[in-house]
This record gives C-alpha cells, structure tokens and sequence, in this order.
C-alpha cells in the first residue's frame, strides 16, 4: 500500500487584509460616534446660548447681538449671521420668551432715557456749564452732574450759596419727577482744612453731600428712600492736584443719577424681632 504524498502548505501572505479592513471598519464607526455626539452637543448648546441671549437683552445687561442662534435642532451649525431680533421672533412665537419684571425698564431702555435726560439737564443748565461752574459726564454708574464748589460753595463751607439755589432748583424739578435713585457725592481737594467747623475734609465733603439731601428733602419733596450721601475727601479725585486748576476740579459734589427706585419692602412684611428680657 502507497503512502500518499504530503504536499507542502501554501503560504496566504493576504492575511493582512482581514485585519486591516477589521481596522478601517473600527476606525469609520469611531468617527461617526463623534460626529453624532458632537452634532447633539452643538444643538444643545445652541438652545442654551440662545435662551441665555434674549434674557440678557431682555435685561439690558449686554446690547444687542447680530449673530442668529438655531431654534430648532436641525438647523445646521455654525451659525449664520443675521439681524438678532429675528432670533427674538422667532423665540416669542415658540412661547420661550421671558417679560422684563413688571415696572422695571430693561438697561438700554434706562440708558436712552438717562440720554433723554442728560439733554434736559444740558439745556436747564447752559449758563453754569459755560461758566465751567456745572459739568456732566457719563459713567458706569449712571449720569452724573458734577457741582463745582466756584459756583455753589464758598470756601471751607458746607452751605450753598445763595446766588447758586436757581441752578439747584432748575436740576431738583427736572429730577423731582423722574423716579431714579441719586446718590450726593462731597468731594475735596488735597489741602488739609481746619476751621471752627471742620476738622477734616471727610467732615467737609460728607457735610457738602447731606445739606443737598437736607434741601432736596424740605424744599422739593424729594423721597428720602431715593437718596443718599457720601463723603469722599480727597481721595476720588478727577484731576491732578498739584495745579490749582486741578484743585479747582476737584473741589465739586457729584449728583449721581442711578437706576430707577426698587419698590421698597413692606414694613408689615418684615421679619419681628423679639424684644430681649
């Protein structure tokens, strides 16, 4: 009986497809995970860009943006730029946009009404502010009307002059009507003060501040939860002291107009504290 002959073995040198292609099907999948969760993370993030956007202009808290923030997921990504209250629209008519609180104005409508009233106050006080007696100037804080002590003080006093009670007046009824907060502002140069009254020029500008409250109060009405006052010596100053011009400068009170009032708490409402033994 033969023996059958044993062939030797074929080497199969195309193995390595298998892994590769194992590979490359491993590696596409891969990449369409990530597409499709970064695809769901961008949608996400769109709807809470966007609700973030109409609060804050709602609030006035930052101006209005151009840049158009997709409402629904499929819209694609990035965004388009386009007009931002088209955004707006498009959020109120799916029932997600959110009112400003009742009696408050949002920040821009608050800043074009302080425009407005800038205006007025520009107009009411021409002659002082071209006798550089009266200066406005807009900060982050609000409007503010800067009272010069060469046009409402004498020197070293807390009581205005009289010859300055008209310009006063004229500032007092056009701000008596609107409902803004005002804080007063004394302020003082760098030259020590000592006299019968003062001993300071904290005294002196703290003093300068609450005799505009006291006049506001007693002769125009105002409410006093509107108010308040500071004293700041010399050190807010805005200009250099070492001329006397710029001693001059800052030698002022500050009338700062703030935002509008917030509604004061009730008393009834508040908590009792219990009288001690």
């Amino acid at each position: 009986m033969s023996r059958r002959k044993k062939h030797p073995a074929h080497a199969n040198h195309e193995r390595w497809l298998v892994s590769y292609a194992d590979f490359i099907t491993l590696l596409f999948a891969f990449f369409v995970v990530m597409y499709s969760t970064s695809q769901v993370d961008q949608r996400k993030v769109g709807k809470l860009a966007l609700a973030i956007q109409v609060a804050f202009q709602e609030l006035g808290v930052f101006p209005t943006s151009n840049t158009q923030i997709p409402v629904d997921t499929k819209d694609p990504m990035p965004f388009n730029t386009v007009q931002a209250v088209e955004n707006a629209e498009r959020t109120a008519a799916m029932g997600r946009l959110v009112p400003p609180a009742k009696g408050v104005l949002s920040g821009a409508a608050e800043n074009g009404d302080l425009g407005a009233l800038r205006k007025e106050l520009e107009k009411a006080l021409a002659p002082e502010i071209s006798r550089q007696e009266v200066a406005l100037r807009s900060e982050p804080d609000g409007l503010v009307i800067s009272l010069r002590e060469v046009g409402f003080f004498d020197s070293g006093s807390a009581e205005m002059k009289t010859d300055s009670r008209s310009a006063f007046g004229r500032m007092a009824r056009l701000l008596a009507d609107r409902e803004y907060r005002i804080r007063i502002e004394g302020h003082t140069d760098n030259v020590p003060i000592h006299n019968s009254q003062f001993a300071s020029n904290w005294e002196l500008s703290t003093a300068r501040a609450t005799e505009m409250i006291r006049v506001l109060i007693t002769q125009y009405a105002f409410a006093p939860e509107r108010l308040s006052a500071g004293g700041y010596a010399e050190y807010h100053p805005i200009a250099a002291n070492r001329t006397e011009q710029g001693r001059a400068l800052n030698r002022r009170v500050d009338v700062v107009i703030l935002g509008k009032q917030p509604p004061a708490p009730n008393p009834n409402n508040l908590p009792a504290i219990a009288a001690g033994p």
